[in-house]
C-alpha cells in the first residue's frame, strides 16, 4: 500500500516539471493577446 502512494506521488511529481519544462522553453501552444490589448504596440501609455 504505501509503495503504489509512493509511486503515485513520483508519477505525479515527474509529470508536474516536465508540463513545467514544456511550458518553460514555449514547446507548448501559448494563448495570444489580440494586438490591441497588448501593452507597447500603440502607445497606450500602461508603462
Amino acid at each position: 500500500m504505501n509503495t503504489i502512494i509512493q509511486n503515485i506521488l513520483v508519477f505525479a511529481s515527474v509529470a508536474l516539471a516536465i508540463g513545467f519544462l514544456l511550458n518553460k522553453f514555449s514547446v507548448l501552444p501559448k494563448k495570444k493577446k489580440p494586438i490591441s490589448k497588448q501593452c507597447g504596440k500603440d502607445d497606450c501609455g500602461c508603462h
